[in-house]
């Protein structure tokens, strides 16, 4: 596969499966993640690069990279596959996840083939993502409106919906980005409930 793979994790334990994972997957290569400049200079050669995250005690602790991934000033980083693997997939996890903006939650363990398709699940497709002052991620509403909270219903505050599709061989094309006065997405907590 043309892409570049990040393993977010310890070189032992989960993240030494992960990585090994990676490898078996095919991706044109996997390191450990050493910083958003790292990314942004192997997207001049794998435009697509996918952030794999091992399982960890407390996924908010991951909010901060997430957070700088998702809202870098450039597009082949900030749209880059999110896939949290975890070895615990409650509820709670999985909800922490979604409001961080992840593309995928994979529940550990998973046979190698289905995993494959999962990652290519994420390229080649429309995908719509909605950006608000606080949430960057994919569309993972169930209905009108259930993706909203109540504080911005009541505040109306505008929204950014951008509808996607990324491309190993050109990165992320974007289809189509419109900026809405109210109504924004929330964080999808929702969604699950």
């Amino acid at each position: 596969m043309n892409a570049y793979a990040y393993v977010i994790g310890p070189r032992n334990g989960p993240g030494a499966a992960l990585f090994e994972m990676a490898q078996a997957i095919g991706f044109a290569g996997v390191s450990s993640f050493r910083g958003l400049a790292q990314v942004e200079e192997q997207t001049l050669v794998t435009p697509i690069c996918y952030f794999l995250f091992a399982t960890v005690p407390e996924p908010a602790s991951l909010r901060p990279l997430v957070e700088a991934v998702r809202f870098c000033p450039k597009g082949r980083v900030r749209f880059s596959p999110l896939v949290y693997f975890a070895t615990d997939s409650s509820l709670d996890i999985i909800k922490a996840c979604v409001n961080m903006g992840f593309d995928d939650i994979v529940a550990l363990p998973h046979p190698l083939r289905s995993l494959r398709q999962r990652i290519e699940r994420q390229v080649g497709q429309a995908m719509t993502y909605y950006e608000t002052a606080s949430y960057f991620g994919p569309d993972r509403r169930k209905g009108a409106d259930r993706w909203r909270t109540e504080a911005d219903k009541r505040t109306g505050a505008p929204f950014r919906r951008i509808e996607m599709v990324r491309s190993l061989s050109s990165g992320v094309d974007v289809l189509s980005d419109a900026t809405h006065p109210s109504s924004p997405p929330v964080a999808l907590m929702q969604t699950l409930q």
